[in-house]
């Protein structure tokens, strides 16, 4: 292949190449892939949930990065938002078709992931030993 020429394994049917910066579907990965991103889909998956809801199940996270990130989703079409009219308002989150698409190709990656612990365990480990 020559020096310089993409890499074209893939190519969306609308002709874009997944590895130029101006595909759109790099800017979904980024997204979804971001450090809050899979944990937000992976939270809803089982069911949509209140702000507050989401907040307690993902440790760690800030209200003000919950927002952020629900925010990016919702306006990606991975996640809806319904506002109920009451005092104060109760906002839900739920996964669109689109977004249960992408959880369940994270939830099996994530699956694999703690089948797998034991191998990243001990190469963790063993890494350490050889420093």
């Amino acid at each position: 292949m020559p020096e310089g020429k993409p890499l074209t394994a893939w190519a969306p049917p609308d002709g874009r190449e997944v590895f130029h910066t101006n595909c759109p579907a790099r800017q979904v990965i980024d997204h979804i892939t971001n450090r809050w991103g899979i944990w937000v889909l992976l939270g809803l998956r089982e069911r949509p949930l209140r702000f507050f809801e989401v907040r307690d199940r993902i440790e760690g996270i800030s209200e003000k990065m919950l927002s952020q990130t629900l925010r990016t989703l919702v306006a990606d079409r991975l996640v809806w938002r319904k506002v109920e009219s009451t005092v104060p308002p109760q906002v839900t989150y739920g996964l669109t078709e689109f977004g249960e698409g992408a959880a369940d190709h994270l939830g099996g990656m994530f699956d694999w992931i703690r089948g797998n612990a034991a191998v990243f365990t001990e190469a963790c480990e063993s890494e350490r030993q050889t420093d």
